[in-house]
């Protein structure tokens, strides 16, 4: 179930300096905003579905009075520096770009055209933005910083699998070096004992999962990051098929197989984005509209999943569920 989170945004109101002065409101003007996507855009279609959902709600027409123009990169690096720089070059009027690498590629791309991140996850720490309340530049939009969560996720699998006492957590530098920081200390403190397990390509997940076994890890965490999210089906299913109980940051990856999510859910805070989009054209600036972050959590459960796991959910967390996937 999707619920929608009260925005509470900052606007900037009046004539806007330069370089921002041609985003005022223009009649008869064609809008283009450049999307910028770590990996294929299939994995992340239902996200941008929102996005635009949303932008039509706002009152764009796709075709008529705004155009939208996807920059997918395969790979990271020089690839997705690449596909930024076109963007920068086609002089779009917005850049939106998920994950820390796209909008670290944005950010080099371009100081002028407003970017809005969709998300961060920690846009200060990453140098993206001076602070969430005045981001200062041409970046704004919104940030979901899972290392806050990260210990409530550990409990949670604890809860839905007790025995388990060595849980192998599996991150990727794109994000993930602050969630297993947060993952070590909630270890410590649950007394488990933590497998860390870096991810670096595609070709690399099965031995990461291989690792885990050999480790004999009893349950599996994983920390969000563009790579990760974009891998979900093929790491859901490796998980399953190494019998690994696992806790993902997103609905998401629930949905595509995982046993269980919680965090924010990865529809709405796209929707959220295309608000920062839809203001800055009306003139705002991206200096003055502050970082937005999720305040509703969900937790999914996936019982087709756990019944294959031979896992009995316990009550408590069916009652604290937000949806059950059947």
């Amino acid at each position: 179930m999707i619920t929608r989170r009260n925005l509470v945004i900052a606007l900037g109101a009046g004539a806007l300096a330069a370089p921002f002065a041609s985003f005022a409101q223009q009649p008869g003007k064609v809008w283009r905003v450049g999307i910028l996507i770590p990996g294929l855009l299939a994995p992340r279609r239902f996200q941008w579905d929102a996005f635009r959902a949303r932008m039509r709600e706002l009152g764009y027409v796709e075709g008529k009075t705004i155009e939208y123009v996807f920059r997918p990169a395969e790979k990271e690096g020089a690839a997705l520096d690449e596909q930024a720089a076109d963007l920068a070059r086609l002089n779009v009027d917005v850049i939106v770009a998920t994950a820390a690498v796209a909008i670290a590629a944005a950010k080099q791309a371009t100081q002028r055209i407003p970017i809005v991140m969709s998300p961060s996850t920690d846009p200060v720490g990453a140098g993206f933005v001076a602070s969430l309340a005045r981001p200062g530049g041409n970046l704004t939009g919104v940030a979901v910083q899972f290392e806050d969560t990260t210990g409530k996720r550990m409990q949670l699998l604890r809860e839905m699998v007790p025995r388990a006492t060595r849980i192998a957590f599996m991150w990727h530098a794109g994000g993930g070096k602050p969630q297993l920081e947060a993952a070590e200390i909630a270890a410590r403190q649950l007394g488990v004992r933590l497998q860390p397990l870096e991810l670096t390509t595609l070709e690399a997940l099965p031995a990461a999962f291989e690792a885990a076994v050999k480790g004999r890890a009893e349950a599996l965490m994983l920390a969000s990051s563009g790579f990760t999210f974009g891998l979900r089906a093929q790491i859901t299913a490796l998980a399953l098929k190494h019998r690994l109980p696992s806790i993902y940051p997103l609905p998401a990856n629930a949905d595509a197989g995982g046993l269980m999510a919680y965090g924010p859910n990865d529809a709405e805070y796209y929707r959220q984005a295309a608000v920062f989009v839809d203001k800055i054209f009306k003139g705002a600036k991206p200096a003055d509209l502050p970082i937005e972050q999720p305040t509703r959590f969900e937790l999914i459960i996936n019982r087709k999943t756990a019944k294959t796991l031979n896992i009995t959910i316990p009550q408590s967390l069916l009652i604290s569920a937000e949806r059950v996937i059947e």
